[in-house]
């Protein structure tokens, strides 16, 4: 079967991923030729592309007309028959393309899919069409993505697995494959927050467009914001040992403290907060460490809770402050400073974990 140059151009087009021009190429050949059938299926695939599917399926079914036993006209039907929710007419379709070419890995991977909607009590024949989509189309990413897809929804860990590996091999920035394996990396028992929003800038640096990436990494940064509130309330604690300021049994300390006594405290909360949270924090790749300027000055309902968080540690750490470098005299006022510090923190600490 001869392809007509013009085809075969709009076709090289549609590859590079431009498929806007490739239906305006396609489109001339057709001004001159309205009956070449190959050209009206390509015209098909570029408007599933474009997201219309009533034209795609108008295309294909001209296909057709043409020329009854044409695989991509029907394989396209069947695609754009799926996204018109009219499943069972695509399960037949993709059957009718499957009978012409039972190894066409395009019409096995729709069907696959086509069968976790239509037949999800039928693992064994998803799992089938969408291996032999695989076998024959083995370096391209979307066969291995149903193979995924379809072993994922039936729980079968390992062609999942062995899929993602796959996938990786083909495109490592593959945004599916770059989210999930990243996501399994980061909930590993004792990931910290720091390290799992290290993973999640790293895997959005590979695949820019994952959401579910994004959003992940919103969440760790979080967590690390929610974290500063421990060291703040340790500083918190040390000036109150310093300054004793609830003395329990025995002869209190007295008033004021020894000021080589509280340098001494000041210099082990500079400690805590150097270790403890800026010295991770400057080991932060750069996409998380953007991530918490983008939390704290981004919208409200976005930097809301990340504000708050924040700001009872900063609230925490400035009446740790206070208590040791003012030299009290009496402990009426430390004491209420603690409080003031303390109770806020107590009463939200186990209540924002997912306020973002």
């Amino acid at each position: 079967m001869t392809t007509h140059p013009q085809v075969q151009r709009a076709r090289a087009l549609y590859e590079m991923m431009r498929p806007e021009e490739a239906r305006e190429a396609v489109g001339r050949r057709l001004a001159e030729d309205p009956d070449d059938h190959q050209a009206w299926s390509l015209l098909g695939q570029c408007q599933l592309t474009l997201g219309r599917y009533s034209e795609a399926f108008a295309a294909a079914m001209e296909s057709l007309r043409l020329e009854p036993g044409f695989l991509d006209a029907h394989f396209v039907r069947g695609y754009a028959l799926r996204y018109l929710g009219r499943l069972e007419e695509a399960e037949a379709a993709q059957r009718l393309a499957i009978r012409i070419d039972p190894y066409a890995w395009g019409p096995r991977r729709q069907l696959a899919e086509l069968l976790l909607e239509l037949a999800p009590d039928r693992p064994e024949e998803a799992l089938e069409h969408a291996e032999v989509a695989v076998r024959e189309g083995a370096e391209e990413t979307s066969t291995w993505a149903t193979l995924h897809k379809v072993a994922t929804f039936h729980e079968r860990t390992g062609p999942a697995e062995e899929a993602i590996r796959q996938i990786l091999r083909i495109d490592p920035t593959h945004t599916l494959a770059v989210t999930v394996s990243t996501e399994r990396e980061a909930a590993k028992a004792g990931t910290s927050a720091a390290r799992a929003a290290d993973l999640y800038a790293g895997g959005l640096a590979a695949a820019p467009h994952s959401d579910a990436l994004r959003k992940d990494l919103d969440q760790a940064v979080y967590r690390m914001l929610r974290g500063t509130r421990w060291p703040a309330l340790l500083c918190l604690v040390m000036a109150a040992v310093t300054l004793d300021v609830f003395p329990t049994g025995g002869e209190a300390k007295e008033l004021p403290v020894h000021p080589g006594t509280r340098l001494w405290a000041l210099t082990l909360m500079a400690v805590v907060w150097g270790f403890g949270a800026w010295r991770r924090y400057r080991r932060m790749r750069t996409g998380a460490r953007l991530t918490v300027f983008a939390l704290l000055r981004g919208p409200r309902e976005r930097s809301f809770w990340p504000r708050v968080v924040l700001g009872q540690a900063t609230w925490a750490t400035l009446c740790a402050l206070l208590l040791v470098t003012v030299p009290w005299s009496e402990r009426t006022v430390p004491q209420v400073l603690f409080w003031l510090a303390l109770v806020p923190n107590l009463l939200s600490i186990t209540h924002d974990r997912d306020k973002i």
